[in-house]
C-alpha cells in the first residue's frame, strides 16, 4: 500500500472511470455518484479541506461530513433536511471511493467505517397489478414500426425484470426467434459486471418477432431511436433516458400512477413471481441481487397473501362453517 501524494478531489474522476469501465454501473448510476461526491467536494472546500491527502481522511472528519448531510437544509424557505435514505446515497457513492482506493493499494480509511444512517421507515416498492401491467403493455399504437418496438420494448422488461440499462444494452443478434419456438434464454450482464440467466416467454417472443420482421436496417441494437435525423452518425441505440420517457407516455395513456418507472415493471416481474410462490433464492437469481437482503423487500407480498388466506380459510369462524 502506498500513500497518495494527491489529493482525494483530483482522485474523484479516476474514480468514476472505474466506476464505469471495471465495474459496469449504469450511466445512471455514474451520474448519480458524481452528484453525490461533488457534494463532498464542496464540503471539503467550505471547511478549507480541498488539499487533503486519501490517508488524511479521519473517522471524526467522516463523523463530522454525516453531521452536515444530517442538518443541510435542501429549502431555506422551509428548512426541509435531507431524508435519511438520501444521506445514505451520498455516504455510499464516499464508501465506492474508499473501496477504489483500496483497489489502487492507496492508504485510506476502510470503506466499512462508513456507517449508514438508520433509517425510519421500512422500504416499500411500487409495483402494479398484472390488470395494470395489462393496461399498460396493450397502450402502444402497434400500426408502425415505432409502436411496434414499444409493445416489444414493455413486453421484454415485464417478461424478464431487466434493469433499463440491461435492457437498453440488448442487441438484436441476442434474439434468435427461430431456434426459440417456445421460450428464450439470454445471458445479461448486469451490476457489477455480474452475469445472469433471463428468460423471454412465448408471448414476448411473438412480439419481438413482429418487430424484429418490420425492421429493414442493418443496426445492432435491438431497440433504436426512430426520430434521429437522416444521415445522423452517432448511434442509434435508445438510452435509458429515452426509455424512461417512453414509458411515461404510455403510464399517461394507461392512466397510471405517474410514478410509474422501467424499474416498476421489474418490481411488478418480482411481486408477480413470489404470488405465485417461487423462491425468494429463485427471485434474486431471476433479478441479479448479490444479497438476499434486497430481495427480501418482495415478502411483504407472499405475508398479505398468507395472511389473506389465513382469515379466509381458519382466521374467521363463519368461513369453517
Amino acid at each position: 500500500m502506498q500513500k497518495s501524494s494527491v489529493p482525494i478531489v483530483k482522485h474523484i474522476s479516476n474514480f468514476l472511470d472505474f466506476v464505469d469501465v471495471e465495474k459496469g454501473l449504469s450511466h445512471k448510476t455514474q451520474e448519480n455518484y458524481s452528484r453525490f461526491l461533488d457534494r463532498f467536494k464542496r464540503w471539503l472546500a467550505d471547511n478549507k479541506l480541498t488539499g487533503i491527502l486519501p490517508h488524511q481522511l479521519t473517522t471524526d472528519l467522516i463523523w463530522q461530513y454525516r453531521v452536515f448531510l444530517s442538518r443541510h437544509a435542501i429549502s431555506q424557505k422551509t428548512k426541509q433536511t435531507l431524508a435519511k435514505k438520501t444521506q445514505n446515497l451520498y455516504l455510499i457513492a464516499l464508501r465506492g471511493l474508499l473501496q477504489y482506493f483500496s483497489k489502487r493499494d492507496i492508504v485510506a480509511l476502510p470503506a466499512d467505517k462508513i456507517e449508514l444512517a438508520k433509517q425510519d421507515k421500512k422500504r416499500t416498492i411500487h409495483f402494479l397489478t398484472l390488470e395494470k401491467v395489462e393496461a399498460l403493455l396493450t397502450s402502444p399504437d402497434i400500426s408502425d414500426i415505432s409502436g411496434l418496438r414499444d409493445r416489444a420494448m414493455l413486453e421484454t422488461l415485464f417478461s424478464t425484470g431487466l434493469r433499463v440499462a440491461e435492457l437498453a444494452r440488448l442487441d438484436r443478434d441476442e434474439i434468435n426467434i427461430k431456434g426459440s419456438p417456445n421460450i428464450l434464454e439470454l445471458v445479461v450482464t448486469g451490476k457489477g459486471g455480474k452475469t445472469r440467466t433471463v428468460y423471454i416467454s412465448t408471448r414476448c417472443l411473438g412480439w419481438l418477432k413482429r418487430y424484429l420482421e418490420k425492421r429493414h436496417d442493418v443496426e445492432k441494437p435491438l431497440f433504436i431511436n426512430y426520430s434521429t435525423k437522416k444521415g445522423d452518425t452517432d448511434s442509434k441505440r435508445l438510452t435509458t433516458r429515452s426509455i424512461e420517457r417512453i414509458l411515461k407516455i404510455y403510464v399517461m395513456k394507461a392512466g397510471l400512477p405517474v410514478n410509474t418507472t422501467p424499474h416498476t415493471l421489474r418490481h411488478s416481474f418480482a411481486t408477480d413471481l413470489m404470488n405465485n410462490g417461487v423462491d425468494i433464492r429463485l427471485v434474486q437469481e431471476f433479478l441479479g441481487h448479490e444479497d438476499i437482503s434486497t430481495t427480501q423487500i418482495y415478502t411483504h407480498v407472499t405475508n398479505k397473501k398468507l395472511r389473506d388466506v389465513y382469515l379466509k380459510s381458519h382466521g374467521e369462524p363463519n368461513a369453517r362453517k
